[in-house]
């Protein structure tokens, strides 16, 4: 073992007891410590630099006093998410599944009653590690797509966790595979994609302006409904107040089959951008969306 995983699974031993406990707690005690790490984020500056920078490029025309109010939203919202997370381990899915309104099951409902299989595309908005709680109201599959951690004892912990509402998670490697064993098998399913991932240097494939910069765009969603014929439905997820959601489908209005390269993809960018246009606190600013911008080649050259 090297010395790298070592200190990860060091780190699992020494944190996985005290989560344990923590995650015994109500959900209002649970918000009670994320008030506590939001007091340490925030002055501490997590993530500091990073979120700043993603934040002025994003919304070059904000005053100083804006992007401190979005970022220190941020850090409230980052922490009540982790506390959400946290809470999935031992939590009654029941109760999780009341926090989340849908607010037009019969969209997904006809969708799948007419027979068809589904690509659900959402974003590292609001609280996207409860959303799969939604497709126990289906007759389908459910089937998250995740990217595996680095530290495998945090991984089977998530996987564990994540599987508690009944829905699959499979790695991103093994997503095809897992679809044609479901199409041969003639299995409805409803496959959950996140869409605003950085793609690695090898899949730079697609360039769009995002959030007013030159950003690389995962085209999995399209590629994945075109492949197995399916629909695509944008899951719109709006924070309502401290541990409510509501979720409004969005269902994409072309012919899957026919559409124009990268239409699909353009469509739930757009979506995505306009929910973080108009609540930009819910995003994930922590996360290093561009770090591979410098790497864009202007058309025009």
């Amino acid at each position: 073992m090297t010395k790298q995983k070592e200190k990860r699974s060091l780190g699992f031993t020494i944190a996985y007891p005290l989560l344990w406990l923590i995650a015994r707690l109500p959900l209002a005690l649970l918000y009670g410590i994320s008030n506590f790490l939001f007091i340490i984020v925030a002055g501490f500056g997590y993530r500091r630099k990073v979120i700043n920078k993603n934040l002025k490029n994003s919304f070059p025309d904000k005053s100083e006093l804006e992007i401190r109010k979005i970022r220190i939203g941020f850090y409230r919202h980052f922490c009540d998410l982790f506390a959400e997370t946290i809470a999935l381990m031992h939590i009654d899915i029941d109760k999780i599944q009341k926090r989340v309104e849908v607010c037009n099951p019969e969209v997904m409902q006809e969708l799948l009653k007419e027979g068809n299989d589904v690509i659900a595309v959402l974003g590292h908005y609001c609280n996207w590690e409860w959303t799969p709680v939604v497709s126990r109201q289906y007759q389908a599959e459910g089937l998250s797509v995740y990217r595996p951690l680095k530290n495998k004892q945090f991984d089977k912990l998530m996987i564990k966790m994540r599987g508690r509402f009944g829905s699959r998670n499979i790695p991103l490697n093994s997503t095809a595979r897992e679809i044609v064993k479901l199409k041969q098998q003639n299995r409805r399913f409803v496959l959950g994609l996140i869409s605003d991932q950085s793609p690695s240097k090898l899949e730079l494939n697609y360039w769009t302006n995002f959030l007013n910069q030159n950003t690389a765009v995962i085209l999995g969603p399209e590629k994945m409904a075109k492949l197995t014929r399916s629909k695509v439905v944008y899951w719109q997820l709006e924070k309502i107040k401290r541990g409510r959601y509501r979720m409004t489908y969005i269902p994409y209005p072309g012919d899957v089959a026919s559409s124009p390269e990268f239409d699909i993809t353009e469509w739930h960018v757009r979506l995505l951008e306009n929910q973080i246009k108009k609540a930009p606190q819910y995003w994930l600013w922590s996360h290093k969306r561009w770090k591979y911008s410098y790497l864009y080649k202007s058309p025009n050259l």
